[in-house]
């Protein structure tokens, strides 16, 4: 089985070296799409290295324009095309080209939370529990035929860090299996239920903005959804924008904090910031303030 692997994210070269680890005379890759440079993938890693220490044939994509790509792609007479950590939907010129379809990956289970950014949005929102989901690629976003799927239960304890590398160990052993099947043509898919479907949309700055009138438990949610590898939570303090990168919620008798306003300082302990919220405490224990706040003043 002839694959072409597409990606660009620090998964997509896990996943790409898990393939090669599994290369024998029935599975081989073919060749590598990938890029120098993005300006917008926080994880973003290149394939070009790897693929030229394995001699592998390799495409860098420098912009949207999928022509060329096409016409790079078919040379190869793939079987099947692997797009893992892709950030443009993929024309239907190229869908086509492998005999048994192009392969996507979305770490959420589908058909819920197609879309954006999501394990960003499954830590914002607090969900319990989230996926990692394999399916044949259509002309739609995230709503092929489902290959292989995985429940990943979200821990109160994880973040960005954590979640990413909980999908990535289930994903790659989850690739190493269906890349056998697909080779010896022993493999099922599911139809979604489209009417199960939402989709979440593209993250906005704003979005990463800390507004203490929020609940604690909403704040620490954001904060560890967007911390590295991705761009981080912030607030402003002296007209300078902060990252937050990491908290906690402070088990307190909020009883004793009613009469105080969201934002206020309460108490400023060596690295660590107490901040009344909306409702409850929270306790900022990684940051980027030049000059922490006092104790009495107000983010």
């Amino acid at each position: 089985m002839k694959i072409i692997f597409i990606g660009c994210v620090k998964f997509s070269y896990r996943a790409l070296n898990a393939i090669l680890e599994k290369q024998n005379q029935n599975i081989e890759v073919v060749g590598v799409v990938t890029k120098k440079t993005s300006p917008f993938n926080s994880d973003f890693c290149s394939l070009e290295d790897i693929a030229k220490e394995n001699d592998i044939p390799c495409y860098i994509a420098e912009t949207k324009e999928q022509k060329l790509m096409l016409e790079w792609i078919e040379q190869f007479h793939a079987d099947v095309i692997y797009c893992f950590g892709w950030s443009h939907l993929l024309s239907s010129e190229i869908l086509n080209v492998p005999k048994l379809g192009v392969v996507g990956f979305h770490p959420a289970l589908l058909p819920y939370n197609r879309g954006r950014h999501p394990i960003i949005w499954a830590l914002a929102l607090g969900l319990k529990e989230t996926g990692s989901s394999f399916f044949f690629m259509d002309e739609g976003a995230d709503s092929g035929e489902i290959l292989s799927q995985e429940k990943i239960i979200v821990d109160h304890s994880d973040n960005a860090t954590t979640l990413y590398e909980k999908i990535s160990i289930v994903a790659i052993n989850q690739i190493q299996t269906f890349t056998l099947k697909l080779a010896e043509n022993n493999y099922k898919t599911e139809a979604q239920d489209h009417t199960k479907a939402n989709t979440w949309r593209k993250r906005t700055k704003k979005d990463g903005e800390i507004d203490w009138k929020m609940s604690a438990k909403s704040i620490y949610n954001l904060v560890r959804a967007l911390t590295k590898p991705y761009v981080g939570a912030h607030c402003d303090f002296s007209d300078k924008e902060v990252k937050i990168w990491n908290g906690r919620i402070e088990e307190a008798n909020t009883d004793e904090y009613r009469n105080i306003e969201p934002g206020k300082v309460i108490e400023v302990n060596e690295n660590e910031i107490v901040i009344k919220c909306g409702e409850g405490l929270f306790t900022i224990t990684d940051h980027e303030f030049e000059k922490k706040p006092e104790r009495g003043s107000y983010l």
